[in-house]
């Protein structure tokens, strides 16, 4: 409370002196010691600023950002964010607003406006050879449109919420996991219906094609994992939840380069390396403390990274299912991602830092600011030159090696 008047009102001579507080009347609390006296964290206070002198000796202070360009159009968070597989340049975002975006990454021009969904977006991407981008909602809705000229192509329906979308590695079908425990195939732009996949009893977390195109890999929140023939939609092994697999809800899976193993995680912090071909349980992988919320294999080297909520990453070797190293950002793990035939691997996190790792060392190449609230998901150029970012602030960065 302050004893100011404005200026150029007429001051109550009134005013009753007896109405302001006195330090005798403040219960249950202390009068700070004016002098010691801590009004704002000293931690935040400096937080990603930037202290610069000019030539006259003014200091002025700056946010710090690393980004070499950025995208803006939206305006509510950003939740996905995806790469064009043959032409790097061009990214596609969808967020809170119901729309998703391609733009370009070297000059942050819009390129075009998807919209169409009732509900925000939270899953985008481009097809194997990059011609057609899907968006995924929480409206049910699957979207599909040419990436070249931004025309509409269909929208599938049929799932509840969509959690995730992936599409064939080899061609034009379109798979996607849902809240209501369902996966659905479409072959695409006729937008034909081609299988509905149902053996989960929980909403279906996560979940692609394998490498090679010939199987399915799924987790539920019903603590299973389940391997399935695309074309028959027939569950061909079920891992169910116990003391071996998982007793908790499964949160994220990955499949290596050659399609034989998968690793999953949940909301525990547990790990399971997983052979797909035998369903046989190679390895608990335990070290996370809270949930594991994203893994990736290395294409080069025998190595598994998971990220978690703990704000660690870890390095697992496959071969000898031992840990290599511990990888810390300062607040949960949201997504990591090792560069295509390379060692080297990309994070982001709650602690709103974009970061490149060597996964052989365990040494952090970059760490990237900019952002002002978490980065919830990263997209990496085939070289590893180029990431970009989408987070809950509502922006895409780019950042460069």
């Amino acid at each position: 409370m302050s004893s100011s008047h404005p200026e150029g009102e007429e001051y109550n001579d009134n005013f009753v002196e007896d109405e302001y507080l006195k330090e005798e009347d403040i219960l249950d609390g202390e009068v700070p010691d004016e002098e010691g006296a801590d009004y704002m964290d000293e931690e935040d206070e400096g937080e990603d600023l930037e202290y610069k002198t000019n030539e006259e000796g003014e200091t002025t202070v700056e946010l710090a950002d690393d980004s070499v360009q950025g995208f803006f159009d939206h305006r509510n968070p950003v939740y996905a964010i995806a790469m064009h597989p043959t032409s790097n340049g061009i990214i596609m975002s969808g967020g809170g607003d119901d729309k998703s975006y391609l733009w370009r990454c070297d000059t942050g021009e819009t390129l075009i406006c998807l919209d169409g969904h009732t509900d925000s977006v939270t899953s985008v991407a481009f097809s194997c050879d990059g011609k057609y981008v899907a968006s995924a909602g929480m409206d049910g809705k699957v979207r599909v449109w040419n990436a070249e000229s931004g025309d509409f192509c269909t929208a599938v329906e049929g799932p509840d919420e969509v959690i995730w979308i992936n599409w064939h590695p080899k061609g034009n079908i379109l798979l996607a996991g849902a809240n209501d425990s369902t996966i659905w195939m479409w072959a695409l732009p006729s937008g034909n219906f081609m299988n509905i996949f149902n053996g989960h009893s929980g909403p279906v977390t996560s979940g692609q094609f394998t490498p090679d195109g010939k199987k399915i890999v799924s987790t539920s929140e019903d603590t299973s994992l389940i391997v399935w023939d695309p074309k028959s939609a027939a569950a061909e092994i079920r891992l169910i939840g116990d003391a071996r697999f998982h007793t908790e809800p499964i949160t994220s899976v990955s499949v290596n380069k050659e399609s034989t193993l998968a690793i999953t995680g949940d909301i525990s912090g547990n790990a399971r390396l997983i052979n797909i071909l035998s369903g046989s349980i190679i390895a608990a992988l335990e070290s996370h403390t809270e949930s594991v919320e994203t893994s990736s294999f290395c294409d080069v080297l025998p190595l598994v990274a998971t990220g978690s909520v703990d704000g660690n990453i870890c390095i697992w070797d496959v071969q000898t299912q031992r840990l290599r190293a511990t990888l810390s950002h300062d607040d949960a793990v949201v997504k990591v991602k090792f560069v295509k035939n390379s060692p080297l691997l990309a994070s982001c996190s709650a602690d709103k830092t974009v970061r490149m790792w060597d996964s052989r060392t365990g040494e952090c190449l970059k760490t990237w600011v900019g952002h002002r609230d978490t980065v919830l998901d990263i997209a990496v150029a085939d070289d590893g030159n180029v990431v970009c970012s989408a987070s809950d602030d509502g922006t895409c960065l780019v950042f460069s090696m």
